[in-house]
């Protein structure tokens, strides 16, 4: 039974893409705030239960789908994702899906569109980048008012961005930093971005338009991943190395990160240049400031891990003082060196 049916009065929110990362955060946030929320997914089994939320079970590439989730919404978030879903091209499915929400949305009456895009980097953009800018542009171009809030890494379990910095942090007894690591970001929490996403409701919106939703602070990758370790009380032996390439350096992760392989490798495809906002403003629009700093945000991260099974938990020990070992050899082995 939809429990949003006996509230007619409240706004209705619809959360494209809410078993994601993102949407899962958001959807508690909707109903907290008051809004007769629904959700999209593919499989509804095995979508998390989450009081007063509907889960309406529809494949947004399908117009028919589109239409039903679509009626009586007064408010869509846009938090849809192709990379990694196996599609042979995410760009052009990701924009297909973009062009066919856009058109449902109107004809449906939707009153606006809130979507979660990424940052526009300093030099020429990685595939998903790009895609994530191009849905942003297809978004804004359709019949409804549209809200681009564009953000680099999230911080939060469940974050691949989070996950790659995480792991090569703390799974390496030692690390070459090549030259792009010294590409900067502002990376957000991803409480701040659920609040950025709820207040964009009411944000006044003449005509479509985007942010940039910057973190408090502007970090280069080595000095992200040596805090992560610092954070475990790790102090990581590190070598620069200035003509390793991302995308050579992008095979680390098959051997680190338990991230999908394929969509870690485009994230970071995405680090080659710097990746800082150019259009600010949106804090002061909606009378918020993130409240989370990278240190705070990344130790709440990682105090509050899922803890493994019994099997996964000694090996992570075993894993964890095998790197410890390595690493203070290492470590004094360049001391004595010095």
């Amino acid at each position: 039974m939809d429990s949003n049916r006996n509230a007619p009065d409240k706004k209705r929110a619809l959360v494209a893409g809410g078993t994601g990362f993102v949407g899962r955060a958001l959807l508690p946030r909707l109903v907290e705030a008051g809004y007769a929320v629904r959700a999209t997914s593919r499989h509804v089994s095995k979508s998390p239960a989450i009081p007063g939320v509907e889960w309406l079970e529809s494949d947004v590439r399908e117009r028919a789908d589109l239409e039903r989730v679509l009626r009586d919404v007064d408010v869509a978030f846009f938090l849809v994702h192709a990379m990694g879903s196996g599609e042979s091209d995410f760009a052009q499915a990701e924009q297909r899906t973009a062009l066919q929400f856009r058109e449902a949305a109107g004809r449906a009456g939707v009153k606006r569109i809130v979507y979660l895009g990424g940052v526009a980097p300093e030099g020429k953009p990685s595939e998903h980048l790009q895609s994530r800018l191009r849905v942003g542009e297809l978004l804004r171009e359709g019949p409804v008012p549209t809200l681009e809030l564009r953000a680099s890494m999230i911080i939060g379990n469940g974050s691949v961005s989070w996950q790659i910095v995480r792991d090569l942090a703390l799974r390496l007894p030692a690390m070459l930093l090549p030259s792009w690591t010294d590409s900067r970001t502002c990376p957000i929490d991803v409480d701040d971005v659920t609040e950025a996403l709820l207040r964009g409701v009411d944000v006044p919106l003449n005509e479509s338009t985007w942010y940039d939703i910057p973190g408090p602070e502007t970090l280069s990758a080595r000095e992200i991943l040596l805090r992560v370790a610092a954070l475990r009380g790790r102090h990581l032996p590190n070598l620069r190395v200035p003509l390793l390439s991302v995308s050579l350096s992008s095979w680390w992760l098959k051997l680190v990160t338990r991230a999908d392989f394929a969509i870690a490798r485009e994230l970071v495809l995405g680090l080659s240049t710097d990746l800082l906002p150019t259009r600010l403003g949106y804090w002061d629009a909606i009378d918020y400031r993130p409240k989370w700093d990278f240190e705070a945000s990344a130790r709440r991260a990682l105090a509050n891990e899922p803890a493994p099974d019994d099997v996964a938990g000694v090996g992570a020990r075993l894993e964890e003082a095998l790197v410890q070992l390595v690493a203070r050899k290492l470590s004094r082995g360049g001391a004595q060196r010095s």
